[in-house]
């Protein structure tokens, strides 16, 4: 759940490509490939379905008969499970047991029939008419029982929607607003029966789109030729898109259109790259809702709310002043008026009291209520037809002039106060704009705005890197590590690498395991940082000896052959079954440490030389190492590590103050005291001269 409106099940086909199925309450359901970062803590509905979905087989996909309600079934090793995805009002998600008793719904709700609660058994909404199952006899029922005209019954007795009954209403020939009784119920069946076969028969999508100042007619319709979209097509059909719809209608004939293979691949090109960034706008929204003092906010954010806050007191300021000058004045014109109800409450309440006075009150319109401790009564002026009109309190041992002259006292005062919070205001405006200024400097320098994070990606904990293809490479820290890498994260046709040195890491070179290129990256990030995402189908898993060779590069780099002093150095690569921790009979086997056996892939006088590029992954701006060919390729931002004597602590404080990153984030992926052979925006700031 990266925002409270979305939900996310990550769909793992056997055959195939994984992919998500994104839930927007109470909007689209669709499913999408797009890099999709997610919160480090999962909110408690997300923990449930992990707890009762995780690993399930997702058996069966239906809709309740022709209602906004998709129910999904689950097999688990607990028995069924079935996620009700309901789409009509706010929307909900519930999830139930095999009995359909709910096990928890992500909102709590109580209908006329219907409760959605903890414990509940689940009752789906009343159902409505299916136009599949319609016939020309109910049609005609449904038309002589309406007292509305006939797209109204269209789109709410047939449950078509407006939409569709419009289309229906046009393909037949029908005045829409006509009445329901000079209508032809064969007609209109026959349309919508036309419209009911091509929905079956079609499984394609259409955006339908709307010129803008940016992107006018022609622009349009270039794009809605375009076989392929690149990055600029797609932006401008998000931002043009106005519709999408599984069938081109009667009032889309003169409409531009841009047609997709299925409504899903429509839908996620319009609303995608929005429902991608659901993480990002949450943590906006967090910040935009935080107390002074909490959450995380830059300089230039915590005075943009400010300036914005003080604005809004002004705007307050000026109105205050000008209601109460305003009632002051009102009081002065309606003198005798005011006089008049001032001097009858005066009496009343010195011959009767307090309490007979207040209860008399209902029966007169001019005084509203009154205040026995206060002695003030809220009493109404004529309008301008001599009606009740204004409210105002009026003090009952005051004069009608000091009164008057309490309002203009307190417009007074309300003026001083709008000179402090002017001269407020300037103050903040000025600091708003150095701010500014010196974040635009620093986005300009290529500087990355990090916070620190609760938990990080599970390979950080790791030695890790991108070897060509994409492929993951990982390497224990210590000997604890190493035990992790070969139990956790090295099977099936993987490969280990092991330097042949003593106190070399443990290193797997995933086969399926890696990074996939992020081609609309969510978020803002500097220039020169390419955007990956972490995926646990590659595709092509073929490991070749290009592949190996750069994975030995880094094997031995992550090894103590770089404080060494050594240029050169040796690294083996063989296949998980020859790794194991079992040993001869008499032989000890220590923490880290395992048995080798087999014919092994030798890689000898390896270079002892590495690089270092600046990458995003799953969003999240990070350092990775790698063989100088790689990172070069892969990062506009790099820079070339040789064995050398400045120490990392060093390095990494002059790349926190180029780059903004945490120095903690840095000295993970240094392999030593190092010399800098080449720099491009890691050690110094990125120019655009670089870029170039």
């Amino acid at each position: 759940m990266p925002h409270y409106e979305q939900i996310v099940l990550r769909i793992n086909p056997k055959d195939s490509e994984q992919f998500d199925l994104v839930i927007v309450r109470g909007q689209r359901v669709y499913t999408s490939k797009r890099d999709r970062p997610m919160p480090m803590t999962p909110p408690s509905f997300a923990m449930v379905l992990r707890k009762h979905l995780k690993n399930a087989r997702m058996t069966k996909v239906e809709q309740l008969g022709f209602d906004r309600v998709l129910m999904i079934r689950f097999d688990t090793k607990n028995g069924q499970r079935s996620l009700s995805v309901e789409l009509f009002r706010n929307g909900n998600v519930i999830l139930m047991d095999e009995h359909d008793i709910i096990i928890q719904p992500l909102t709590h709700a109580s209908y006329s029939g219907r409760t959605i609660k903890k414990g509940e058994r689940y009752v789906p909404p009343p159902a409505a008419i299916d136009p599949h199952t319609l016939t020309l006899e109910s049609l005609k029922t449904a038309f002589d029982e309406s007292e509305r005209d006939l797209v109204s019954t269209l789109g709410g007795k047939i449950n078509l929607g407006g939409v569709y009954a419009n289309a229906v209403c046009e393909h037949a020939g029908l005045e829409p607003n006509s009445s329901t009784e000079d209508a032809d119920a064969s007609r209109v069946l026959e349309s919508l029966t036309s419209f009911l076969e091509k929905l079956n028969s079609s499984r394609s999508g259409h955006l339908i789109l709307s010129p803008t100042s940016e992107y006018d007619s022609n622009a349009l319709e270039a794009i809605g030729k375009m076989g392929t979209l690149d990055a600029k097509a797609s932006t401008a059909l998000r931002e043009t898109a106005k519709e999408a719809t599984p069938l081109l209608l009667p009032s889309h004939s003169n409409a531009i259109s841009y047609q997709f293979p299925t409504l899903c691949a429509a839908i996620d090109a319009w609303k995608g790259h929005h429902d991608s960034n659901a993480l990002a706008r949450r943590e906006q929204e967090k910040l935009d809702a935080a107390a002074p003092g909490r959450g995380h906010s830059t300089e230039v954010e915590k005075l943009e709310r400010r300036l914005k806050q003080q604005e809004l007191a002004l705007e307050g300021f000026a109105k205050k002043i000008e209601k109460q000058q305003a009632l002051g004045h009102a009081i002065q014109k309606h003198w005798t008026h005011v006089e008049t109800i001032l001097q009858q409450a005066r009496d009343a309440v010195q011959k009767q009291g307090w309490k007979p006075v207040l209860k008399g009150l209902k029966d007169n319109p001019w005084v509203d209520s009154g205040n026995a401790a206060e002695r003030t009564m809220m009493v109404r002026l004529p309008d301008d037809e001599g009606q009740p009109g204004q409210v105002f309190t009026l003090h009952l041992d005051d004069s009608v002039h000091q009164n008057a002259q309490r309002y203009f006292e307190a417009a007074r005062k309300q003026k001083d106060k709008t000179a402090g919070a002017t001269s407020a205001l300037a103050d903040t405006k000025t600091a708003f704009k150095r701010a500014q200024k010196k974040e635009d400097k620093q986005k300009a320098s290529g500087r990355m705005q990090t916070v620190r994070r609760s938990k990080r990606l599970w390979f950080e904990q790791h030695r890790w890197s991108m070897i060509s293809g994409g492929h993951l490479l990982v390497g224990g820290r210590d000997a604890k590590g190493n035990d992790s890498i070969v139990k956790k994260h090295l099977s099936g046709s993987d490969m280990y690498l092991h330097a042949d040195i003593h106190g070399a890491p443990s290193c797997s070179l995933r086969a399926a395991q890696g990074f996939a290129l992020v081609e609309e990256p969510y978020g803002q990030l500097p220039p020169g940082v390419p955007s990956y995402k972490l995926v646990d189908k590659l595709g092509d898993e073929r490991i070749t000896d290009s592949k190996l060779e750069e994975a030995a590069t880094l094997a031995l780099c992550w090894s103590r052959a770089w404080n060494g002093g050594g240029a050169h150095g040796t690294v083996f690569a063989v296949k998980p079954a020859q790794v194991s921790k079992s040993a001869q009979t008499g032989e000890y086997v220590g923490r880290g440490a395992f048995i080798v056996r087999g014919q092994r892939q030798w890689f000898k006088d390896m270079d002892v030389q590495m690089g270092i590029g600046f990458v995003a992954i799953n969003g999240v701006p990070l350092l990775m190492g790698g063989t100088v060919s790689t990172i070069k390729e892969r990062c506009q931002r790099y820079a070339v590590l040789a064995p050398g004597q400045t120490k990392k602590e060093q390095l990494a404080n002059r790349i926190y103050k180029a780059t903004g990153l945490r120095t903690d984030d840095v000295l993970s992926v240094l392999p030593g005291s190092s010399d800098i052979m080449e720099d491009i925006g890691v050690f110094s700031p990125y120019t655009s001269s670089e870029e170039e």
